[in-house]
């Protein structure tokens, strides 16, 4: 049996005819029979495709021959092309929809002024010099660059979790206020794969936090590297059928149903036609349409 693989990766480079690698790239994957979601801007490409290995193998070689694309930093997880309902491959303004296309600058290096990315390594190695150390200010705050949700089921100890349900929201956070007492603190951003956190870092510079690095590779690539024996705590949400995933049987379970509370990392659709609304629920609760409800009424 053949075996089947996804793939994530992402790119910032100046990609002056977008439109172009848009048709290049679904004829690719069509030719492979791999589905996924493919994202192309004037910034660069964002991909998360499923296959068979050889496809992928395939698909990847000949990606890799663009131009701006030879250096490519690919993340590996089990699946295939079954854990996507088809292929989408898209146009848009932003690689990543914070809102603000104006403010992003990217060159044949990436992102201009973003934070400096640490490997997992180097992050255990900032933490432990902030905990070292007499002053405080020097303690490390994490500081989650995705939707508060996916914080529900698995995020950093102790992790800064803004009030946020989409990327967009992330700007109107920053700019409350209510983390301006982070500015002169050491903050690590992270997010699932790493692209978030390349425009989130460079938004949280211009905005005037000092001191700002990025997890290199996201939560994937500290997973790899330390599984459940580091500092991240819970499952990984994923935006694909397979909806979450661990990083070892020890992986912790964080997240609560939100009708009674029972300890869960499966996310459910409201059982209300109308609402569908996405909420954490336990196996029990999801089991019956009358307790696949929104404890508190739908909002629609």
């Amino acid at each position: 049996m053949a075996l089947h693989r996804i793939v994530l990766f992402y790119c910032f480079t100046p990609l002056p005819d977008p439109e172009s690698v848009r048709l290049w790239q679904r004829t690719l994957c069509e030719s492979l029979g791999l589905r996924g979601r493919i994202i192309v801007s004037k910034d660069g490409i964002n991909a998360t495709v499923g296959g068979e290995l050889d496809a992928v193998k395939r698909y990847l070689r000949v990606t890799k021959e663009h131009p701006g694309f030879r250096e490519l930093d690919v993340k590996w997880s089990e699946g295939s092309a079954e854990d996507f309902p088809r292929l989408s491959v898209k146009v848009r303004p932003e690689l990543v929809s914070f809102g603000a296309p104006q403010e992003l600058e990217v060159d044949a290096g990436g992102v201009v002024g973003g934070g400096a990315h640490l490997s997992p390594e180097q992050v255990h190695e900032l933490v432990g010099a902030g905990k070292a150390s007499d002053d405080p200010r020097r303690e490390v705050v994490f500081f989650d660059g995705r939707n508060a949700f996916e914080a529900e089921i698995g995020r950093f100890k102790d992790a800064v979790v803004p009030d946020t349900s989409t990327t967009h929201d992330f700007l109107a956070e920053l700019d409350s206020g209510k983390y301006d007492d982070l500015k002169d603190r050491p903050v690590v951003t992270y997010c699932t794969g790493g692209i978030r956190c390349e425009v989130l870092s460079a938004h949280m510079r211009r905005r005037g936090f000092q001191e700002v690095y990025q997890l290199d590779g996201g939560i994937v690539r500290y997973g790899e590297a330390f599984k459940d024996a580091g500092l991240w705590e819970g499952s990984l949400y994923v935006f694909d059928r397979r909806m979450r995933l661990e990083f070892s049987e020890e992986a912790a379970t964080i997240g609560r149903c939100t009708r009674c509370d029972a300890p869960t990392s499966d996310f459910h659709n409201c059982s209300n036609s109308a609402c569908r609304q996405l909420t954490l629920y336990c196996a029990e609760c999801a089991a019956s349409p009358q307790t696949l409800r929104c404890p508190e009424g739908c909002a629609v």
